[in-house]
């Protein structure tokens, strides 16, 4: 696996927690959509707490680079770490996602399984003004972005814990409430989202708590294929977001030049996952059915 830029390595070490800190340790997590991205690098800050990661991915190219991640992984935080490829898309995906999990994790002996994190990570975007919104790609974004999450929670509440130290983390997007032109459908993935975080913190209340972040533009493979007519749609919403000034000499040379013309900088994956790794901790138990701002405050939380 490819090492971290340098401009992030202290800060991923100091939210992943290092070596010196590991809050969770012996816990496993799920992280769907592990394989690139924001998903790899919270399944990286998890490690680091200590926390056995399941990475979880769709297609067969990312097959070694899921194995990989979890080689890594293992090797420098001394967790166990699996890959397990299944599409939260379909409607077999999720359960077999869990099922796999279990067979991996269960005592050997007693047979005893505890899923104490989930991040439902994985999701998928498109673009379309509404006249031209079809049936296939509604469905197709619903069923990966919503049913997914839905379908996973519902396979793995057996094994969730009963004294309120399960973590659930849904990765939402400022897209639910800023109205961008062309997302109808993405928009209302997001907002189904957070509508379902708000309903499972209520009925698991006893089990586990649940949230949801809301990442603006994050510099991804996703951020670097949107056209220009997006960036000139989003570059009045980033030029207001208090965090977004790019640093010269901070930032990485290709950030701060691509920054100049799209109003400010993008997020970085590990400012996403330090996020997710916070609400994880034992210590975040007091917060439940919120959506926590994690995009630099284009979107203030309330």
């Amino acid at each position: 696996m490819a090492s971290r830029p340098a401009h992030t390595r202290t800060a991923s070490t100091n939210l992943a927690g290092g070596s010196a800190q590991r809050a969770l340790e012996g816990r496993v997590a799920i992280v769907t959509g592990a394989s690139r991205g924001i998903g790899l690098e919270i399944a990286r800050t998890l490690a680091g707490k200590g926390c056995n990661v399941v990475i979880n991915y769709t297609s067969d190219s990312s097959t070694q680079t899921a194995e990989d991640l979890a080689s890594e992984l293992q090797a420098e935080h001394g967790i166990k770490a699996i890959s397990v490829q299944a599409s939260m898309g379909s409607e077999n995906g999720p359960k077999h996602l869990v099922e796999m999990t279990k067979n991996h994790f269960q005592h050997p002996k007693t047979g005893k399984f505890q899923l104490d994190i989930i991040i439902n990570n994985a999701g998928v975007a498109g673009n379309n003004y509404v006249e031209n919104v079809d049936c296939e790609d509604f469905a197709r974004q619903f069923n990966i972005n919503v049913r997914g999450p839905l379908l996973l929670l519902q396979a793995a509440i057996p094994y969730l814990p009963n004294d309120r130290s399960g973590r659930i983390v849904n990765l939402s997007s400022v897209s639910s409430s800023l109205g961008y032109k062309g997302q109808s459908i993405y928009g209302a993935t997001k907002a189904a989202l957070e509508s379902m975080t708000r309903t499972w913190s209520r009925e698991l209340a006893e089990r586990c708590t649940v949230n949801a972040i809301n990442p603006g533009p994050v510099a991804t493979d996703m951020y670097w294929s949107n056209d220009d007519a997006f960036i000139a749609q989003n570059k009045p919403f980033i030029e207001i977001t208090p965090l977004a000034a790019p640093r010269k000499g901070i930032d990485p040379e290709k950030i701060y030049e691509a920054s100049q013309n799209a109003g400010g900088r993008p997020g970085y994956s590990e400012e996403i996952a330090g996020i997710v790794g916070m609400l994880c901790l034992p210590e975040a138990g007091w917060t439940t059915g919120s959506v926590v701002c994690a995009n630099g405050g284009m979107k203030f939380s309330y």
